[in-house]
C-alpha cells in the first residue's frame, strides 16, 4: 500500500480521536486555560501529529499514549475539583500585585513579571496610572483584574439614588423568517402589535424579514432580507411610564431637599408606593402601545 495512503488513513482516526478525547476534556475558553492545560494541550496535540506522519510508531501505542494523557487531565481536573491542595498545585491561585495602590514587588518577581507587563495589563483594564489603582490581580489564567479606587470608579444610577426601569436583554422575535410568538408573549407584548411595528419598518409579510428583536426600551429592531430596503427603527413605548417615574423623581428629590424627618420618610414611602404601581401596571402599558 503507498505510504501516503497510509499516512491519510492514520491522520483521519488521529483526527477522530483526537476530537473526541477534546470533546471530554472540556470547553474550557482558551482565555481560561492556565499554563497546566495549555501544556497538556500542546503535548496531546504534537502526540497526535506524531501518529499521523510517524510510520515508525505503532499506531495502537499512540492512540494509549492520546488515552493515557487525557485520562490523567481528567484525573486532575475532578481533584481540582474535589480537593483544595490540587487545586493549588494544578492551577495555583490568584496573586496580589498591587495592594492599596503600592506594588508587590516580591510577586512580581515570583511570576517573572516585569514593570512594563503589569502596566500593560492595567492599561487593557482601563488603569493608565497607577495612581488609579487600588488592587491588582493576577489571576490563574493569566489576565489581571484591577479594582481601582472610588474616586476613579464609574458612576451608576445607584450612586446617586436614580432608580431605573427595569431591563431586560435584547429579544430575538424573527430568525431566518421564523416568529418565535410565544417569546413575543413572554415579553408582555401582543402579536398585533408587534406586526404594527415591523409593517412600519417595510416588511409586508414575516417573511420579508431576516432578523428582528424587541429591545428593553420598546425598540423593534428590523432587518430585511432586501437590504436596499430602509427601515426606521422606532420607540413606542407608551408616555405614561415616563410621566410616572418623573413624578417618582419628583418625590424622591424633594424628599432629599426637606430636612423634616418625617416628611422625608413620607415622600420615600410614597415613591415606593408608586413604584409597586408601575412595577403593576407594566404589562398593561405595553398592550396600550400596541394600539398606537
Amino acid at each position: 500500500m503507498p505510504e501516503f495512503i497510509v499516512i491519510i488513513g492514520r491522520s483521519i482516526l488521529s483526527f477522530l480521536i483526537l476530537f473526541v478525547l477534546a470533546r471530554i476534556l472540556g470547553k474550557k475558553q482558551i482565555s481560561q486555560l492556565t499554563f497546566f492545560d495549555y501544556v497538556v494541550g500542546i503535548a496531546i496535540g504534537d502526540m497526535a501529529s506524531t501518529i499521523s506522519i510517524d510510520p515508525s510508531m505503532h499506531f495502537l501505542d499512540g492512540v494509549i499514549g492520546l488515552v493515557v494523557y487525557t485520562a490523567l487531565s481528567l484525573l486532575f481536573i475532578y481533584g481540582a475539583l474535589k480537593s483544595f491542595k490540587i487545586r493549588e498545585l494544578v492551577e495555583s491561585s490568584p496573586s496580589i500585585l498591587v495592594k492599596n495602590g503600592k506594588i508587590m514587588e516580591e510577586s512580581l518577581a515570583k511570576h517573572k513579571l516585569t514593570y512594563d507587563d503589569l502596566l500593560n495589563g492595567l492599561r487593557v483594564q482601563g488603569a493608565f496610572s497607577l495612581s488609579e489603582v487600588e488592587l491588582a490581580i493576577l489571576e490563574t489564567d493569566g489576565q489581571i483584574s484591577v479594582m481601582k479606587k472610588p474616586q476613579f470608579q464609574s458612576l451608576t444610577p445607584n450612586d446617586i439614588g436614580l432608580k431605573v426601569s427595569e431591563d431586560h436583554a435584547p429579544s430575538l422575535i424573527i430568525v431566518d423568517g421564523l416568529f418565535m410568538e410565544r417569546r413575543l408573549h413572554y415579553l408582555g407584548y401582543s402579536t398585533k402589535w408587534f406586526l404594527d411595528q415591523i409593517k412600519k419598518q417595510g416588511a409586508k409579510e414575516i417573511k420579508d424579514i431576516f432578523l428582528a428583536q424587541v429591545n428593553s426600551d420598546g425598540t423593534v429592531y428590523v432587518d430585511l432580507y432586501k437590504d436596499d430596503q430602509k427601515t426606521q427603527q422606532e420607540n413606542h413605548k407608551p408616555q405614561i411610564s415616563a410621566q410616572l417615574r418623573r413624578v417618582q423623581a419628583d418625590l424622591e428629590s424633594v424628599a432629599n431637599q426637606t430636612n423634616d424627618r418625617n416628611a422625608k420618610q413620607m415622600y420615600y414611602n410614597q415613591s415606593m408606593e408608586l413604584q409597586n404601581v408601575i412595577n403593576r401596571i407594566n404589562p398593561y402599558l405595553k398592550e396600550i402601545g400596541a394600539g398606537t
